[in-house]
């Protein structure tokens, strides 16, 4: 705790021995060939650091946050910053634009009001120079505070929320830090509503005060979700490491039972890589009406669910593949992670073709986590495998955006979908999932079951977050994989990975002995390639499939469909076309901006594909032993 404290003054004492260190051996190096000159200014400058050491020391910035609510029938936090040891007659404040694990520009700004920077009692000037970003011009002033409101009424993993009963943040979208200090050590002291007891944070309390933590650094603070009020909390211990769930909202649950199936969730996850890199862990979880989501943090995660999530499957089990993904994190993303994603810019955008790798391969191990925990079968397991294939092959946009793009693009297309989204993208959590398996299926039969993609991963830990402290570019990922398959790879990486490829899925599944059956192959399902919505009435085009009937023939988003061959639509596209065969022609009347047209459209057979695995007949003795393997079976 002492070490916190210090942190301010240490730091730049260690910058100045750091330049000292480069300078000192500098000045022996060239006093035979350089002369007495040389020698003279190499110490003078030597000099001049020692003597503008302690200047530096007063000078570093000290940061102290306050949070408040006091109003929370109004969803206000108001924030106090209080900055001393500037130096500076201007000092930028920023308020991040996004927050890691969510990669879209969110405007955190946008809720900021009331803002005010004094010194001394006395107010001061500011600009506001962009859109999040505010310039205070302090003069001589060296200690300002800055105080402002943040409007906080989004239950959202990755916002703010305040009410009467209990707040929630992300710390990116309600505090500001100064500009170009992201390394400052900080206080933050909260203070709650009375009555409120709870407080759940991976920050550390700075003393005996509940309340007020310290925290190292920005990065530290952005990485760690605040939840307070009067909620539950249950603590487990799991990898030899405290684990505590922050329980918000009314649920029925069973305590005991959740924490066993936490515990062993956890424990399989922490298993692939082997080391546990967390000195604490904490879930918070707020059980909403309907919805789910998820935020990963350095050590502890947001979740989102459904208040009956606990009551049976498949919703429980889909609640349990929320914790694993967002627990997987911790290695995968947070430790494990390609070169773009840390350090942050919170500024802007952080471009990176691998979300495909940092989102979808924890979303094929979120499932894959479950069943090395026994807590789905393996015939459950091979359901949601063969589910994850279908929605891959069945979205147009598969053959249209590889999943490299799809990583890149995530900041202007994931996060803003609209009706054509699935003909032009593709979701890089299900194909990088899907690929993962794959890839996980190609390591093991290159090595006889040896190696697996768990060991990409663990290279990965050891080589650039422990021994090289970064993160990893592209073409490391690639030959990480190839390292451990023992073989090259690099057709796999560019028809499947950086081009749109279909691959031969059976000829991966063969490798541990299962097969794959299209159970629509032989179905004659006529098909017009339109989504719906009945509302209030009216039957609405939603989406239109790319090369399908209502594509080719005419049939817009946002028509109103009449009726079908003179039958008058009643609220259900699919009961129009009961009884339809393919090739059958039809007759669509519609409402297109308040005008009345009729469509001749023909019916073509649906496409659509719905994929069934089982075991292989005639699987040899070896790829039955690779299915144990990879399954975790004893058949």
């Amino acid at each position: 705790m002492l070490a916190q404290f210090m942190a301010p003054v240490l730091y730049p004492i260690k910058t100045k021995f750091q330049q000292l260190k480069y300078l000192l051996p500098a000045a022996f190096k060239y006093t035979g060939s350089k002369g007495s000159a040389t020698v003279g200014f190499m110490f003078s400058a030597v000099l001049f650091l020692f003597l503008t050491m302690s200047h530096t020391i007063s000078a570093k910035p000290v940061l102290r946050y306050t949070l408040s609510v006091t109003e929370p029938h109004s969803h206000y936090f108001d924030v106090e910053m209080r900055l001393s040891g500037l130096s500076a007659a201007e000092t930028d404040i920023n308020m991040a634009v996004w927050t890691p694990g969510s990669y879209l520009v969110r405007e955190y700004a946008k809720n900021v009001e009331a803002f005010k920077a004094e010194s001394a009692g006395a107010a001061l000037p500011f600009d506001k120079i962009n859109k999040h970003t505010w310039r205070i011009k302090n003069g001589k002033a060296t200690e300002i505070v800055i105080s402002y409101k943040v409007y906080a009424f989004e239950l959202t993993v990755r916002n703010a929320y305040v009410d009467a009963v209990h707040a929630y943040l992300n710390p990116a979208s309600v505090l500001m830090y100064p500009a170009g200090l992201t390394d400052l050590p900080s206080t933050l002291t909260i203070r709650p509503l009375a009555g409120w007891k709870v407080i759940s944070t991976p920050l550390k309390p700075a003393g005996a005060d509940k309340w007020t933590f310290s925290v190292p650094d920005w990065d530290t603070m952005v990485d760690s979700p605040i939840e307070m009020g009067n909620h539950t909390v249950l603590n487990f211990t799991s990898s030899g490491v405290e684990h505590k769930v922050a329980m918000f909202g009314d649920a029925v649950y069973d305590a005991e039972k959740l924490k066993r199936d936490m515990k062993l969730t956890t424990e399989a996850a922490a298993s692939i890589v082997g080391e546990h890199p967390s000195p604490d862990y904490t879930f918070i979880i707020h059980n909403i009406p309907n919805g789910s989501g998820g935020l990963e943090h350095k050590n502890a995660s947001t979740l989102q669910t459904s208040r009956f999530s606990y009551s049976g499957e498949p919703a429980y089990t889909g609640f349990l593949g929320l914790v694993a993904h967002e627990y997987f994190h911790l290695w995968n993303v947070k430790r494990i992670r390609p070169k773009a994603l840390g350090p942050f810019d919170y500024q802007n955008e952080n471009y990176t073709h691998m979300l495909w790798v940092s989102e979808g391969l924890t979303a094929y191990y979120d499932d894959f986590i479950l069943r090395r925990a026994n807590l789905i079968s393996p015939d459950k397991y091979l359901e949601i495998v063969a589910s994850n294939i279908g929605s891959v092959e069945n979205t147009p946009g598969n053959r249209v955006q590889a999943v490299s793009e799809a990583s890149w693009d995530a900041w202007i297309k994931f996060y803003r979908p609209n009706e054509n989204s699935n003909n032009a993208s593709v979701s890089y959590y299900t194909k990088g999932a899907v690929i993962g398996m794959l890839l996980d299926l190609e390591i093991m039969n290159a090595t006889a079951g040896q190696k697996s993609l768990d060991d990409v991963l663990r290279y990965l830990y050891a080589e650039y977050y422990k021994k090289q402290k970064r993160g990893f570019t592209d073409s490391e990922f690639q030959q990480a994989v190839e390292k451990e398959a023992g073989k090259p790879l690099s057709d796999f990486f560019a028809k499947y990975v950086n081009g749109t490829e279909t691959p031969d899925y059976k000829k991966y599944l063969a490798y541990v002995g299962l097969d794959m059956l299209n159970t629509n192959e032989s179905r004659q399902d006529a098909w017009i390639g339109a989504g719906s919505r009945a509302d209030a009435g009216r039957l609405t085009v939603t989406s239109v499939s790319r090369n399908s009937p209502a594509w080719t023939q005419g049939l817009y988003v946002n028509d109103e469909i009449i009726a079908v061959d003179n039958v008058r639509a009643a609220g259900d596209l699919g009961q129009l076309l009961a009884g339809k065969k393919p090739g059958d022609k039809i007759k669509v009347l519609i409402s297109r901006g308040g005008f009345i047209e009729t469509l001749d459209i023909t019916l073509a057979r649906n496409p659509n594909v719905n994929f069934r695995i089982s075991n292989a007949s005639g699987a040899t003795a070896e790829q039955v032993a690779l299915r144990k393997k990879w399954l975790r079976t004893a058949e």
